[in-house]
């Protein structure tokens, strides 16, 4: 019962090496059934991951079984989770290039949420992006405010929303519709009647200030209670 050292060595290695591959088949019907290999049950443990800030996990991307890989050198690492403070949201748009100039840092802006449209919240601009990409043909610029939001509303993240930006305001000033002022060699006119029985009106040079397209202001020629007319029709 003798048998010669190099077969003895032959068999050995052969015999190691399969039980090699049976610990790896192991280690691989482990790792997809329970999420860790069967050699190292003895030694897992629950690694405690800290989030950075105190808020809402929006996102689980990994699942059990998943691999995950710690952050270093060679790799960004594997997100196992989004965290967000949704106290502290930000509004993210963007805006043509024919509108962009005439924006600046810290003006307000009036907030519409799709999924909350009865109700407007303000912003600040605090981003303005210094450049462009380009949109169905157009050269839009991506602005960012920051959003002030009520406790006791309840905003998620993703929801779409619009932001007006007030270029110029002006509070408790006189105005009238735009359509009833004349112009007339860079000098405005509207006609005020002076007599209501009779219905006469006057000619009367007035000194405008802002407009939106609508309504314009009137710094000089009228005041509050004064009446007026449509423009004079001419042949």
């Amino acid at each position: 019962e003798v048998i010669a050292h190099e077969t003895y060595e032959k068999s050995r290695l052969q015999y190691i090496s399969n039980l090699e591959e049976l610990q790896a088949a192991e280690d691989h019907h482990s790792i997809t059934r329970d999420g860790v290999a069967k050699k190292a049950e003895t030694d897992f443990t629950n690694t405690i991951v800290k989030s950075t800030i105190t808020g809402t996990v929006l996102d689980v991307p990994v699942k059990l079984g998943n691999s995950v890989v710690l952050t270093n050198t060679f790799n960004d690492g594997t997100t196992i989770a989004t965290v967000a403070d949704m106290q502290d949201l930000l509004f993210v748009g963007s805006i043509d290039e024919t509108e962009v100039g005439k924006l600046r840092e810290s003006m307000r802006m009036d907030l519409v949420i799709g999924a909350l449209n009865d109700q407007r919240f303000t912003a600040t601009l605090e981003y303005i992006a210094p450049k462009g990409t380009e949109q169905n043909g157009a050269m839009m610029f991506e602005i960012k405010g920051a959003a002030t939001i009520p406790d006791t509303v309840i905003i998620r993240a993703g929801y779409s929303a619009n932001a007006e930006i007030v270029l110029n305001e002006r509070v408790n000033v006189l105005t009238i519709p735009e359509a009833n002022v004349e112009m007339e060699d860079d000098k405005s006119f509207v006609q005020l009647i002076t007599d209501t029985t009779t219905q006469a009106v006057t000619r009367t040079e007035i000194q405008t200030g802002l407009s939106d397209g609508l309504t314009i202001e009137v710094t000089e020629g009228l005041k509050a209670g004064d009446m007026i007319r449509g423009n004079q029709i001419t042949q």
